[in-house]
């Protein structure tokens, strides 16, 4: 296996971007002082990122990977990260089994 010269420039430049916005973000980020509507706006981006990754899993897959999704939702309403974490797991592993 070789490794064309344009890819491994591609796969550089992209990991170039990447660190680039991070240790932008960092900079920037610091110096912000965000109060209201704005630091609410921020505050709601990890959680829509994380809806927009696992909500295609729940809906694209068999049962057991929606039912586990719903118990960990709940889970989510009542415990800690890790407690939601372990239930989480705990209830793909479990309907898995059950699902044959």
């Amino acid at each position: 296996m070789s490794l064309d010269v344009t890819t491994l420039l591609a796969i550089l430049g992209m990991a170039l971007a990447t660190y680039a916005c991070r240790l932008t973000g960092l900079l920037v980020g610091a110096r912000l002082a965000l109060a209201g509507r704005a630091k609410a706006a921020l505050d709601a981006i990890p959680p829509a990122v994380l809806t927009a990754v696992i909500a295609p899993t729940l809906f694209a897959t068999g049962w057991p990977e929606t039912l586990a999704g719903a118990v960990t939702i709940l889970a989510a309403l009542r415990l800690p990260l890790l407690g939601v974490i372990a239930t989480g797991v705990a209830a793909i592993v479990a309907l898995r089994l059950l699902a044959g």
